[in-house]
């Protein structure tokens, strides 16, 4: 069964389990501008602004997708500790960017100043950076 990138508009209870489960072990600095992972969820959850990856009925990775005019900003993306380094981030940004340009928008990777996490990732998937 393949990773199936969704927008959560309706959350279900094991949905929000898997949320926290995602964003337990993430660093602090991925939260920024918010405090910790359950206002993330939250405000991501309320605004529609949630993108995640579901395998087998369960979230593994999750991100914020801001969606403006020209440029898209992907943010606080994190994938489950436990299923790290299989290709469910790369998955979500696949999307994201296809989504972006089907609405004649950029995806770029929007993350705090200072962490060589933001900028190998970006590198990795071949985003621009920006700085928030």
């Amino acid at each position: 069964m393949p990773i199936v990138v969704e927008q959560l508009n309706d959350a279900t209870c094991r949905d929000r389990q898997d949320l926290h489960k995602i964003y337990q072990d993430a660093p602090a600095w991925l939260f920024e501008p918010f405090t910790d992972g359950t206002q993330l969820i939250h405000k991501c959850l309320e605004d529609g602004a949630l993108i995640a990856a579901r395998f087998n009925d369960r979230l593994l990775g999750a991100a914020r997708l801001q969606r403006h005019q020209d440029v898209w900003h992907l943010s606080q993306l994190c994938v489950r500790n436990i299923t790290r380094r299989r290709g469910v981030a790369e998955r979500l940004v696949s999307e994201a960017r296809k989504m972006a340009t089907q609405h004649g928008a950029e995806l770029k990777l929007l993350a705090p100043s200072g962490h060589l996490e933001a900028q190998a990732l970006a590198a990795k998937l071949k985003l621009t950076l920006e700085q928030a």
